[in-house]
């Protein structure tokens, strides 16, 4: 009788554990649901917020119809100004203080990634001589920028993102700090200005304030070395967001992304990237211009050199999918992007 008693609290025990665990499964399956439906949410408020198309643009004149992220090789223009009200220029009158190029093959699922040198001595089509890259966006905005960048590498710019100073260091925050190699001891400059990052030399964990003083300084070395640390801090950044550590930060990172950043790419659009994630990080190459520096007009240039400018063209144009080579270099057939048309052919018609 003891026996038979004692087995039927057993029996009710592991019933109602079984009923408990049932329910926290439960639980946590609905509030993982609704987590993901706000995120969603937040993310779909954010790109709201963050979309901005450019006048008179549909897209780029290089192509004959509209990109799918989904489907083809796409580029990204990434703008880093400074529209704090200390300088009191706006965002469509600042010049850049950082310029990136991305491009990302849908097949190969690869990114290759150029700094420009802010000092570039580039044609400007919007005013119609050559200058500074950085005086694109002072003179004519994002659609300046986008078309001296067109006609610098001759590809097509399909989307662009302009950040300020705030967006980084709230990214940055949000996913708890970046991993970076800090060359040498500065004493840098903050988001107003003030002389109050100090920093020493080696690998280490950065804040916002502390990775966007990595980024801007080139006070011991040069534009060059510059542009090779936003990328690497790029890498940083991408690397960690694409981390299952970073999910609960999400929600911060959204935040920040819609009160300090303007795109003309869609929620859809951006979804379509995620793909790049799929497989883990995916693998950034990264490019850099070779040039020399140039004094002879009394005003500081960085000149570009001709032929590896035509080489880093020519591997972009490889990477989208846009030449007979393209198989030798991106691993996709020129024939994969058929939304592109090159100025030579409709010139000779």
């Amino acid at each position: 009788m003891t026996t038979r008693q004692n087995k039927k609290k057993g029996s009710s025990k592991f019933r109602l554990f079984l009923k408990v665990t049932m329910l926290l499964t439960l639980s946590l399956a609905i509030c993982a649901t609704a987590y993901g439906v706000y995120l969603t949410k937040q993310a779909e408020h954010a790109a709201d917020s963050a979309y901005e198309v450019i006048k008179d643009r549909k897209m780029s004149d290089q192509r004959e119809v509209k990109v799918e992220p989904a489907q083809d090789n796409v580029s990204i223009l990434i703008l880093g100004v400074d529209d704090s009200d200390k300088r009191g220029q706006g965002a469509d009158n600042s010049r850049t203080d950082a310029l990136l190029l991305a491009t990302l093959n849908n097949k190969t699922k690869t990114v290759k990634l150029v700094s420009i040198p802010r000092d570039s001595y580039v044609y400007i089509p919007h005013i119609g001589y050559n200058d500074k890259i950085n005086h694109a966006h002072a003179r004519g905005g994002t659609l300046a920028s986008i078309e001296t960048v067109e006609e610098l590498f001759d590809i097509p710019i399909d989307y662009y993102m302009r950040v300020n100073f705030n967006a980084f260091i709230d990214i940055v925050d949000a996913l708890g700090g970046i991993e970076a190699e800090v060359p040498y001891a500065m004493l840098e400059k903050d988001e107003f200005d003030r002389n109050t990052v100090n920093l020493q030399p080696g690998l280490q964990t950065l804040d916002g304030r502390e990775a966007l003083a990595l980024a801007r300084t080139r006070k011991q070395d040069n534009d060059i070395e510059r542009g090779k640390r936003q990328q690497e801090i790029i890498q940083a950044i991408a690397s960690k967001a694409a981390s299952f550590t970073s999910l609960s930060k999400y929600d911060d990172i959204l935040s920040a992304v819609g009160n300090n950043m303007k795109t003309d790419m869609t929620f859809t659009e951006m979804k379509s990237f995620f793909s790049y994630l799929t497989n883990g990080m995916p693998r950034i190459d990264t490019l850099t211009l070779e040039g020399y520096d140039d004094m002879s007009t009394g005003v500081y240039y960085y000149k570009l050199d001709e032929e590896a400018l035509a080489e880093t063209s020519h591997i972009l144009k490889s990477h989208l999918g846009l030449t007979p080579e393209s198989t030798n270099i991106s691993g996709t057939s020129s024939q994969s992007n058929s939304a592109y048309t090159t100025k030579t052919n409709s010139d000779t018609q």
